[in-house]
C-alpha cells in the first residue's frame, strides 16, 4: 500500500510519486505519515522531508511551509525546497554567519524574529549536509 506525495516549492515541483511513508518536520515535532492517514493540515519548520519508497529514501530540505495530508495523498508546499544532494555547504555556512552577525545587531523584535528564522534555516541545511556525510553539525 502506498500514498501519493507531492513536494512543491515556489518555483518547481521537486517530487511527485508514490511512497511507502513520509516524514516531515512539523512545527510541533516530526510527523510520520503512512497510507490511509487521517486528514491533517500543519505548518512545517525548516528541516528534512524524507520520502521512503521501494527504491530508497528521497531527502528534500524545506525552509518551512505547509503539509496537507489526505488518506491517499500528501502535499507539501514550501517557499524554498532543495533536494538534499543539491544543498551547498559554503552557501549555508555563509548564511549562518550572516544570520549570527545580524542577530548581534538586531534591535527590534521583528529584526530578532527574522534573523532567528534565517539562522534556523541555515542550521537545518547544515544538519542535512552533515547527515548526508555521516557527521554531526
Amino acid at each position: 500500500m502506498t500514498i501519493h506525495v507531492d513536494v512543491v516549492s515556489a518555483t518547481e515541483s521537486l517530487y511527485s510519486g508514490a511512497a511507502n511513508c513520509v516524514f516531515a518536520p512539523a512545527s510541533t515535532g516530526e510527523l510520520g505519515i503512512y497510507p490511509k492517514h487521517v486528514a491533517l493540515l500543519s505548518t512545517l519548520k525548516p528541516g528534512e522531508v524524507r520520502i521512503e519508497t521501494d527504491k530508497g529514501i528521497e531527502s528534500i530540505y524545506v525552509s518551512g511551509g505547509i503539509v496537507e495530508v489526505q488518506p491517499d495523498i500528501v502535499t507539501i508546499f514550501s517557499d524554498t525546497a532543495i533536494r538534499a544532494g543539491d544543498l551547498d555547504e559554503t552557501k549555508a555556512l555563509e548564511a549562518k554567519q550572516r544570520a549570527e552577525e545580524a542577530m548581534s545587531d538586531a534591535e527590534g523584535s521583528q529584526d530578532i524574529s527574522s534573523t532567528q528564522a534565517a539562522l534556523a534555516e541555515s542550521m537545518a541545511q547544515l544538519q542535512m549536509i552533515g547527515k548526508m556525510r555521516g557527521k554531526k553539525v
